[in-house]
């Protein structure tokens, strides 16, 4: 695979500016499936860059989504609070947010994208994010969640998912209430979705994030996030066969 570029890919959500960043790899002729990626709560950072650029080189076209605004970039935990916190709370406006970032994937011009080979992935609130494209009905043969929360304000809009939902959970992350575990199950057994949760003993929140650094809240697990990335991969192959 050669070598991963970045750009960033600027679009209006009701007349206000949005940047996401695109990763790809300029060289390949021909179109590759598309992975939208919703970040944890810093939003689009250095280290949102990073991941797309590793899941990029895998074979994929992928794109940051932008859900705060291009002039919101969160610097520090505080920030990053007082930008989430409103889009937890109005999920229409976050789902409304993730499909103008999922329709800028499919028709950015940077790189050619197979429409039909789409999937979402997302970091603690983004895996929110990712989780609630896929209850949008949105045309996506996949959705994971890496050490996201599960809640649903309507459990119903679980019966729109089309793909396959794959969550990645820390069975110690105090973040996650316990109860939206079983909670989620009973959301996916009852629309009849295809989905699988995996619990890693002893990771707690962020296990992905080699930044996280506050020991049993939010800590790097590199042996774990290796077996959550294996796991994403392993389904996104399975559910792009053909």
């Amino acid at each position: 695979m050669s070598q991963v570029t970045v750009r960033s890919v600027v679009y209006q959500i009701d007349g206000q500016p949005y940047e996401g960043r695109l990763a790809f790899d300029a060289e390949h002729k021909g179109a590759l499936p598309g992975l939208l990626m919703a970040p944890n709560w810093m939003g689009v950072s250095a280290g949102a860059e990073e991941i797309a650029k590793s899941v990029a080189a895998k074979g994929y076209v992928v794109l940051i989504a932008d859900v705060y605004g291009q002039a919101v970039r969160p610097q520090n935990g505080d920030q990053a609070g007082a930008a989430m916190m409103p889009l937890k709370n109005d999920r229409a406006l976050l789902r409304k947010r993730m499909q103008a970032a999922f329709e800028q994937l499919q028709k950015q011009g940077e790189a050619a994208v197979d429409t039909s080979k789409l999937a979402v992935f997302g970091f603690c609130f983004g895996g929110c994010c990712a989780l609630d494209l896929a209850r949008t009905g949105a045309a996506v043969k996949a959705a994971v969640s890496f050490h996201g929360t599960l809640d649903s304000p309507n459990p119903a809009d679980a019966k729109n998912i089309k793909g396959s939902v794959l969550v990645l959970h820390g069975a110690s992350d105090p973040l996650v209430p316990k109860e939206q575990l079983p909670a989620f199950e009973d959301e996916m057994n009852a629309a009849g979705v295809d989905w699988q949760l995996l619990s890693y003993g002893g990771a707690v929140h962020s296990f992905t994030d080699p930044h996280a650094n506050v020991p049993g809240k939010m800590m790097y697990d590199a042996k774990t996030a290796a077996r959550a990335f294996k796991s994403m991969h392993d389904l996104l192959e399975e559910v792009f066969k053909g």
